[in-house]
């Protein structure tokens, strides 16, 4: 059975700003060395007039990581993220180190009236039996922790760049 998820940010600057953010190398390689964990990465980055892609590996080390899911893993979380952006609007694909599952969804990034929300919603599969809702529900806790501390980012970042 897969888990739903659905998770809401805001900031203070307009859709094309942030869109302009998280389609810019630089702001993901900023964005990555200062909360992407070990081993933090821009895999692939691909860009054309039409659309922006790019593959991100992060890290979130074994002391982060429920008991029962870090015996299954053997180790520290790896995330490997794959987005693709274009008018507004982006696609993604989250898989993890170790776990036959995915989460897959769609982004969205609009004006707000007083800055811009950007929406993720998707859905967190996971096939192992007897763990894999436990997993599910860890994953979409994290999903959703990480978004807060992405959005955190963005706003600080794209602050300092006037």
């Amino acid at each position: 059975m897969a888990r739903r998820i659905e998770h809401h940010t805001t900031s203070p600057h307009s859709a094309e700003k942030v869109f302009g953010a998280l389609t810019d190398e630089t702001f993901l390689r900023d964005r990555l060395a200062a909360i992407g964990g070990p081993g933090a990465t821009l895999v692939a980055f691909d860009q054309t007039e039409e659309r922006t892609s790019y593959q991100l590996k992060q890290g979130v080390p074994a002391e982060h990581v429920p008991a029962p899911v870090k015996a299954a893993l053997g180790g520290d979380l790896v995330i490997n993220r794959t987005e693709t952006w274009a008018a507004g609007a982006g696609t993604v694909e989250v898989l993890v180190n170790g776990v036959p599952g995915r989460l897959e969804g769609s982004f969205t990034v609009l004006d707000d009236g007083t800055g811009s929300k950007l929406t993720l919603s998707g859905e967190v599969k996971v096939g192992i039996p007897f763990l894999g809702g436990k997993i599910e529900k860890l994953i979409a806790e994290q999903v959703a922790v990480l978004l807060d501390k992405e959005s955190e980012f963005t706003s600080e970042w794209l602050a300092n760049r006037g």
